[in-house]
């Protein structure tokens, strides 16, 4: 075993959306049989049946991968992303119990898990399978440290704003709470932090040096769309308003895409991702929309503005005030303010 370095593996973040927060994975060396391998769990394929249907449900399955390091290696060249090396000191019998676990979690009947961005991840498997052997080891968490998943993820999509977006969308109240230091490794930089402060990392060096930076998004932002959007429904109003004039066509166009959208924040209701069941959100994107919305644009050519424009008005001011309570989405502040103004000054005529 003293031919033997076993490293954990911390790569850059690329231009993709899945590959914003990085990736982790163990390298194997055997300087004696002259192999190296590279160890990562985030193998997946678009081309899965439903890929995007399970991803949502929290249904996505993924592979542990094994290949050469130099192929490994290649794809982050091409891509520009740095990858940085922690060759760990280990003794020879939490290598060997490190290189049987790899080799039975290879094994095709174990080699895929259903995976979970926050809990159970390619960062979080490849660190339990290096720690499992390890005894005594102990990391030195930074005192007062005070975080949540979404913060986390954000130190990593500030200049991807779209991005972010929709990360924020779909996770719901559970993304804001309080987590510990380790929580937070899920992240693979994190980690690396982390595991430096056990005294189990020999050396610390890059194999490939840092090359390129993820530039940020050009053009309007989340924010600045949602407030020009309230800006124009605002004028709109105040000319319908003053003309005693029925803008039903607007109605339409502000709250059918909501309530398609809503339909989206429902299905998340029942998927198996522990943070997006329970989101606030939904009270703006509002599947309600969606059912009420033919009676009520019958109201509206009538006149006549009844029961479901009051709920929504509810629902909005109620959504409004959950984000005293939930971080939501880039703007959708200002997309609540937009449909509750319509809302309003339906009950008002």
């Amino acid at each position: 075993m003293d031919s033997v370095d076993i490293s954990l593996l911390t790569c850059g973040p690329g231009s993709e959306v899945w590959s914003l927060y990085g990736h982790t994975a163990i390298r194997v060396e055997d300087h004696r049989n002259g192999t190296d391998i590279a160890v990562n769990y985030g193998v997946f394929s678009f081309h899965q049946p439903y890929f995007i249907l399970r991803f949502v449900f929290g249904l996505t399955d993924y592979e542990m991968g094994v290949c050469p390091m130099d192929m490994f290696l290649e794809e982050y060249r091409e891509e520009g992303r740095w990858v940085r090396q922690q060759r760990l000191r280990l003794t020879p019998e939490e290598k060997i119990q490190i290189l049987q676990a790899l080799e039975t979690n290879y094994m095709p009947a174990n080699r895929t898990y259903r995976y979970n961005y926050f809990y159970d991840n390619c960062t979080t498997r490849a660190r339990d399978m290096l720690l499992a052997p390890v005894k005594d080891v102990r990391f030195h968490y930074r005192p007062g440290f005070k975080s949540s998943y979404r913060e986390e993820i954000h130190h990593w999509n500030e200049y991807r704003r779209w991005a972010r977006f929709g990360n924020d969308l779909l996770l719901g109240i559970g993304a804001d709470r309080t987590i510990t230091q380790r929580e937070a490794e899920f992240l693979p930089d994190n980690l690396s932090r982390d595991i430096a402060t056990t005294g189990l990392v020999d050396s610390t060096f890059y194999v490939l040096p840092p090359q390129a930076q993820i530039l940020p998004d050009e053009g309007v932002t989340p924010r600045a769309a949602a407030l020009a959007l309230f800006a124009v429904v605002a004028i709109l109003s105040v000319v319908e308003y003053k003309k005693k004039k029925n803008f039903r066509i607007l109605d339409l166009i502000l709250f059918l895409p909501a309530g398609l959208a809503g339909l989206i924040l429902t299905a998340m209701i029942f998927s198996e991702h522990p943070t997006v069941s329970v989101n606030l959100q939904i009270l703006t994107l509002n599947p309600l929309f969606l059912f009420f919305l033919w009676p009520a644009m019958k109201e509206a050519r009538r006149r006549q503005f009844g029961w479901a424009w009051k709920v929504w008005t509810v629902c909005l001011i109620l959504a409004l005030i959950g984000a005293c309570f939930q971080s939501y989405a880039e703007g959708m502040v200002f997309v609540a303010l937009t449909l509750l103004l319509r809302a309003a000054l339906k009950i008002k005529k």
